[in-house]
């Protein structure tokens, strides 16, 4: 029961603000592109009760992160609607709109890195803020490579529906009802491993190299 508290403690605030800006991020390219339907749904917002779905960004989060072992977070929110044909260029721009989440999570990947660094420059040795800081880059990165995967409806699908060609791409996205299935059968064979743990490396080096002149500063 400590554990379930501690790590509720820790990962509720991170994985709020993850879930919640991903998904205003892609309300607000949406609206940036063409389609107003996020915005006028009131789902281009910063506020946390507009997007938290109790069992999709509670409740399962927790559960697979004591069940893996923290290695593998999955959570989802309200989906945002967004109606694809009302987009300037739908094809293209579903690409955009679709990476606006993910870059979201890395921003703020970035953002929980930059405070941790603050923290340890200032000799702020409170465990629970650390811990709070090293939660915010794991879920962000770990949301950022899963949303990347490209199986349809995730964000990575949405990406490879909008490069690949026509008549391609219309085959591709016919695997969409069945993504959700997919993802669960990749994920209990944890094969899921090879995509995710590969992009969240590489991500992460990204980021150290970013924080790279910060930590050289003020050190």
């Amino acid at each position: 029961m400590n554990d379930l508290i501690q790590a509720v403690t820790v990962y509720a605030l991170p994985l709020i603000f993850a879930i919640t800006l991903h998904e205003a991020a892609h309300a607000y390219a949406a609206k940036y592109f063409g389609d107003n339907t996020a915005y006028l749904a009131g789902r281009m917002s910063l506020n946390p009760l507009k997007h938290i779905d109790p069992i999709g960004t509670i409740l399962i989060p927790l559960v697979l992160y004591f069940s893996t072992g923290g290695q593998f977070l999955f959570g989802y929110a309200k989906p945002v609607p967004i109606e694809f044909g009302r987009l300037r260029q739908p094809k293209r721009d579903m690409a955009w709109v679709a990476l606006a989440g993910p870059a979201a999570n890395f921003v703020m990947a970035f953002m929980w890195m930059v405070f941790a660094i603050l923290l340890r420059s200032l000799k702020i040795d409170e465990v629970f803020f650390l811990q709070m800081a090293k939660a915010g880059i794991l879920v962000n990165l770990l949301l950022l490579a899963f949303n990347l995967l490209p199986i349809p409806p995730l964000d990575g699908g949405r990406i490879v529906v909008s490069m690949l060609p026509h008549q391609y791409a219309y085959k591709f996205a016919k695997i969409e009802p069945y993504g959700f299935f997919i993802v669960i059968a990749l994920a209990l064979l944890k094969v899921i491993y090879l995509w995710v743990m590969p992009v969240v490396v590489i991500a992460q080096t990204a980021l150290q190299w970013m924080v790279f002149p910060l930590k050289f500063l003020l050190n």
